[in-house]
């Protein structure tokens, strides 16, 4: 396959993710299985490097962390499905692409100075994934219908739910 048509068809795996550096310190949100059970653990480290592939979905992070005086590297796939979500906790100033040299150093060593940043800055490097759209006129729709003479709040939905008109009657009984 010509890698203009590898390229095209990596596009449609992209995840909308938030922008990873080297010197972040991250919490990856990732599904496990343990014998018929998932469940989400979190890793939480430095990112030491990034790769980008030579698709938009090849792209890898390198994330370390020190567990039980033990440092511990992972190796996530951006653009994975068993990737839940990406949280950037902290933005360090790094001087370099990777970050192997804090792999020799201990303690006090092995700390990066933290970027001081701009509430604006931060909340693009820790950009919330964006939330699945809503057509407008479903949310018209919903905001103007009536159950029973009770309107519906907007975006609630109404089927298959009763509405109780007790509440409203035993405060009428206490206004009176």
């Amino acid at each position: 396959m010509p890698s203009g048509l590898v390229s095209d068809a990596s596009a449609s795996f992209v995840k909308p993710r938030p922008e990873v550096r080297p010197g972040y310190t991250v919490r990856v949100h990732e599904r496990i299985q343990e014998g018929g059970k998932e469940r989400v653990q979190i890793f939480e480290g430095l990112v030491i490097s990034v790769h980008k592939g030579a698709t938009p979905a090849d792209s890898t992070i390198t994330v370390r962390r020190i567990a039980s005086g033990v440092g511990v590297e992972k190796v996530f796939s951006l653009h994975s499905p068993k990737i839940d979500k990406i949280e950037v906790k902290k933005v360090a100033r790094v001087r370099r692409a990777k970050l192997f040299f804090l792999r020799g150093r201990r303690g006090k060593a092995a700390r990066l100075s933290e970027r001081f940043t701009t509430a604006e800055e931060f909340a693009v490097a820790a950009a919330p994934e964006p939330e699945p759209e809503v057509v407008e006129e479903e949310l018209v729709a919903e905001s103007t219908e009536e159950v029973e003479g009770v309107e519906v709040a907007e975006g609630t939905e109404t089927e298959g739910a009763e509405v109780a008109e007790e509440p409203a009657k035993e405060e009428d009984k206490k206004e009176e």
